[in-house]
């Protein structure tokens, strides 16, 4: 019954993949708008991307509802929806981007105030899901975050989850209720394509090679480099500790070439930095 076109499928089926990252990625069928509004969906909105959330509104042709995120003096969140939500189907936008504990708490908290104030249904929108690589046990004694903030979500009371490109796709699995797992390589696609930033001296497009920065990304550089026609390469990387990146060499042809470092989480920067500047 939703009137946002999306999927869930592997990013290798090419008819059936959909970006769904930004408003670029967002496809209204303004044929079924109006029924949606008569089911009358709510946008409600934290403080993690307001410019976001009002480009979303924009496409939706509705407002986001009164909604108001403060803090107490000792850092305690306290939300206040001014809008009636009784049976209404609402949409939480927020991002746990960083700060991440102060996003994540105002997410909690509207999800729990949503709940009690009888919404139908409640979308938790999760742009960037904090914590996701916490996402195993890579030594003994330490957590499984991801899992916990799962737990979290579910807790307060979503109904349903909407997150995009996770770090890690067993995410999914950590909830027991409907997750919506989006890519937005498509996207990304059109536009290297479409921005002129791989463009010969002519203005004619020039196919770049697409880099992972890890073995772990390979996968997302692949898709990436299927539908932009591209060579792949991949760096050799090694942690010795958190946010701690040792470049040893890069897999694949790349000299002379204009290069696409394709990543999920952009944190310190370091892998990033430090492949540029492998020779």
């Amino acid at each position: 019954g939703w009137f946002i076109e999306s999927t869930s499928m592997a990013r290798e089926n090419d008819e059936n993949d959909r970006a769904a990252f930004g408003v670029e990625g967002l496809k209204i069928d303004h044929q079924h708008l109006d029924k949606a509004m008569n089911y009358e969906i709510r946008v409600v909105a934290g403080n993690s991307n307001p410019d976001l959330v009002g480009k979303i509104c924009a496409q939706l042709k509705i407002g986001a509802t009164n909604t108001t995120v403060k803090r107490f003096s000792d850092g305690e969140v306290f939300v206040s929806i001014a809008d009636n939500v009784r049976g209404k189907d609402v949409f939480v936008i927020q991002s746990t981007c960083p700060p991440v504990n102060d996003h994540l708490m105002e997410l909690l908290v509207m999800i729990d105030t949503l709940k009690r104030a009888s919404a139908k249904r409640i979308t938790a929108v999760i742009p960037y899901y904090g914590y996701a690589r916490q996402d195993r046990k890579a030594a003994p004694r330490v957590p499984i975050t991801a899992r916990l903030v799962a737990d979290l979500i579910q807790t307060a009371g979503a109904h349903r989850v909407l997150a995009f490109e996770l770090h890690a796709g067993q995410i999914q699995g950590f909830f027991n209720i409907p997750v919506d797992h989006m890519f937005a390589i498509h996207t990304f696609a059109e536009y290297i394509r479409d921005s002129g930033i791989c463009c010969g001296e002519g203005g004619e497009f020039q196919t770049p090679v697409v880099v992972s920065p890890d073995a772990g990304g390979l996968e997302r550089a692949r898709a990436l480099a299927k539908r932009l026609d591209s060579n792949l390469a991949v760096i050799d990387k090694r942690r010795s500790a958190p946010n701690v990146a040792h470049v040893i060499r890069v897999v694949g042809e790349v000299a002379g070439q204009d290069c696409i470092i394709v990543d999920d989480i952009i944190d310190t920067a370091g892998t990033l930095t430090k492949a540029v500047e492998v020779r």
